[in-house]
């Protein structure tokens, strides 16, 4: 058998090739239109046998469409020559010995056949190949089903928020309607920016009925009950203390304050101020400055090892009050930093100092970082500077941390407040700052709020 390949711009002149050269006896194995026009492999003494075994041990190729609906057009092949058809339909020649089938054709006559061309005799159009995901061919099927399953999945989602919705706006409604005084704690807690799993927890506290005329005290006399203070001073009365926070939380003056106040009560003999401050510029010149109005002597430590060394020169000072850099909660600096606080003054108390006008994401990640120091307690720093105070109270009492001082101002010492002694004047403050902004919560965000599950803010 002798089988050549012919490439033409149509299929008519292809198959005028094939009767040139290889007479009417030809026969047509396959077709196909490539980059350079229609490609034809016909053949002569064509053996039927010897093909369909061949076949038979090759693989049949998977036809994979595209996932566009556009297809390459079939091939339109124009009829041959009636010498060509009655070639095509006179009886096959004797098979040839198995020796001649493996003879190889003659040189400039035959080719191999193709492994792209199709197995069929008969012109079959090629489709358009699929676009390659990933190095493989993505079935269209495959990706039709693709697209509708992640259509259904959003719709899914859609359905599933509507119903979260609806049932939530029902749990408010029915909850306020079984439950009034707890459904008012709900809003007027939300009015004062209380995060909601912090609302909720005081809301459970809320007795059934009440003898107060004013049901909207409730909020307040929940606040103030539970909000967590220093009731015994006795942790900055004397020893080592050490104020902690982040960048402009308002560390320095505190300090200032705290070290005004031991003076004005206990004169500035026994007092001793240290600083590890080397990062902001400024830092310790402040200090210095304010030792120098208090008459009190100023250290300087810039590792644990130095500030373990000063408080052991210092140990016959009543108070110490350390200055520590400020450190924002992702500072990859801020562990470091601790690590040398506790290395030099594994003993002393460690407030942290919280800035009153935080947001409550930003409060919450600033307790969960400087958790490492162990704080004693903290501070609220620049209450005078908040627009709202629910956030910090809603920090307080989510982690439990007991609130020791309150600053409301730069004025060292006025500005410095007993938490204890000053907590029904911040819960006031609070609702004072609520009554000065118009209202931001519907309906529809207490229910979204308070009519499922319990959520951080």
């Amino acid at each position: 058998m002798k089988i050549k390949r012919y490439t033409a711009p149509s299929m008519r002149a292809a198959l005028a090739q094939v009767r040139a050269e290889q007479g009417p006896d030809a026969v047509i194995l396959s077709s196909r239109r490539g980059d350079e026009g229609i490609e034809v492999i016909a053949a002569v003494d064509y053996d039927e046998a010897l093909f369909v075994d061949a076949n038979r041990q090759r693989p049949a190729p998977i036809m994979v469409p595209s996932v566009t609906d556009s297809v390459m057009p079939a091939l339109t092949v124009a009829p041959p020559a009636p010498a060509v058809q009655a070639a095509a339909k006179a009886p096959m020649p004797p098979k040839a010995p198995p020796a001649a089938r493996g003879h190889a054709a003659a040189p400039g006559h035959a080719a191999a056949p193709d492994p792209a061309a199709a197995p069929s005799p008969v012109a079959v159009p090629r489709p358009a190949a699929a676009p390659a995901v990933s190095g493989r061919l993505v079935p269209r099927a495959a990706v039709v089903a693709d697209a509708g399953y992640g259509a259904m999945q959003r719709e899914l989602q859609d359905l599933r928020r509507l119903l979260e919705t609806g049932l939530a706006g029902m749990t408010w409604s029915d909850k306020r309607l079984r439950e009034p005084l707890q459904a008012r704690v709900f809003e007027e807690l939300s009015a004062m920016d209380i995060a909601p799993d912090v609302a909720m927890a005081l809301a459970a506290l809320t007795p059934r009925r009440t003898s107060l005329e004013d049901p909207s005290h409730i909020p307040l006399a929940l606040l103030v009950k539970h909000l967590p203070v220093v009731n015994d001073m006795t942790c900055i009365s004397g020893g080592i203390t050490a104020v902690v926070g982040p960048t402009g939380a308002g560390k320095t003056t505190t300090i200032a304050k705290l070290a005004a106040r031991w003076s004005m009560q206990h004169g500035s003999q026994d007092l001793a101020l240290v600083s590890t401050d080397g990062y902001r510029i400024g830092a310790r010149e402040q200090l210095n400055t304010y030792a120098r109005m208090l008459g009190a002597p100023m250290h300087v430590a810039n590792s644990g090892k130095e500030l373990a060394g000063v408080l052991e020169r210092l140990k016959s000072k009543k108070l110490i009050l350390i200055d520590t850099a400020g450190m924002g909660a992702r500072d990859v600096r801020l562990t470091e930093q601790l690590a040398a606080l506790k290395l030099g003054a594994a003993r002393a108390r460690v407030l942290l100092a919280l800035p009153a006008q935080g947001e409550g994401h930003a409060l919450d990640e600033i307790v969960r970082a400087f958790a490492r120091a162990n704080p004693a307690a903290c501070v609220f720093t620049k209450v005078d500077e908040a627009a709202s105070l629910g956030a910090a109270i809603s920090v307080a009492l989510r982690h439990k941390l007991k609130v020791a001082y309150v600053c409301n101002g730069q004025r060292v010492p006025e500005d410095l407040h007993a938490a204890h002694l000053k907590r029904v004047w911040l819960i006031r403050a609070a609702l004072r700052l609520k009554e000065r902004k118009p209202p931001t919560r519907d309906e529809a965000s207490l229910a979204r709020a308070f009519g499922g599950a319990a959520g951080h803010a």
